[in-house]
């Protein structure tokens, strides 16, 4: 019998409500920046990976591109699929855990954005080797030099916001830059404790090297504020832009435990 995991469940909660975060209303300009920074052309292939109710699938398949986007959680998935109908667009939804999705190497770019996979980590997931793992999946999905964009929590603002007593109190643990959290999917639903990862830029890099993707730029990505612009301390999310490395992606078993 499958049983969901806390993520899966938060989201599946959560998946109403999703909308209403204040980070979500930025979609147009987030796409406009995507298809300059990726050159992207009309039906290129594009795979969206961790897509949430599907608010940049649906903007870049009205684009013209091709989207695939995967998603852990059902709930979400079905809002995406009522809302590409709406929109009169063609998407292939596909639910399934990032860490264990395989499709073959015919993408034109990925993307990976606001925490909709990428930093997410269950309770028994290893913090280096869970996102190599989901990193790998999507450098396996795309053609050489493909190009790759992801935001990813901001490690530096972590260590700025937590103390001695959170790291005592299980709160946070700077060696993993992974805070543990009671997040409630809605107002009035029952807590559920769950686990997210921060990074810093040269571990994002060594991750990306390791799945075969060649970063090319760090940049400022809290959603919203996207830019071709350093890095602020505080700031939510960092920005990767990188390419498909044009040779074999390694094995990333043995650097990976399950």
């Amino acid at each position: 019998m499958h049983h969901p995991s806390t993520w899966q469940s938060f989201f599946d909660a959560h998946a109403p409500h999703y909308e209403r975060n204040a980070f979500t209303a930025n979609t147009v300009r987030e796409v406009d920046f995507l298809i300059e920074t990726c050159g992207l052309r009309d039906g290129q292939r594009i795979l969206d990976v961790g897509c949430g109710t599907g608010r940049h699938a649906i903007e870049l398949a009205r684009r013209g591109c091709r989207v695939t986007g995967i998603d852990l959680s059902e709930q979400m998935l079905a809002r995406a699929g009522e809302a590409a109908r709406k929109a009169g667009v063609a998407v292939d939804w596909i639910q399934a855990d990032a860490t264990r999705f395989s499709l073959p190497p015919d993408f034109d770019a990925a993307i990976c954005l606001c925490e909709g996979a990428f930093g997410l980590l269950g309770q028994d997931d290893d913090p280096v080797g869970q996102p190599l793992r989901i990193l790998a999946n999507i450098s396996r999905s795309l053609q050489p030099e493909a190009p790759f964009v992801l935001t990813a929590l901001n490690g530096a603002a972590f260590l700025r916001k937590y103390g001695p007593e959170d790291v005592t109190a299980g709160r946070f643990d700077p060696l993993t830059l992974t805070e543990t959290t009671e997040l409630a999917p809605e107002d009035g639903a029952a807590p559920l404790r769950v686990r997210e990862r921060g990074f810093v830029a040269t571990e994002l890099a060594l991750l990306c090297r390791l799945a075969g993707l060649t970063p090319a730029h760090f940049w400022g990505g809290t959603a919203g504020h996207w830019g071709v612009r350093g890095l602020d301390l505080d700031e939510i999310e960092i920005m990767v832009v990188a390419r498909k490395t044009d040779h074999p992606t390694p094995a990333v078993d043995a650097l990976a435990p399950p």
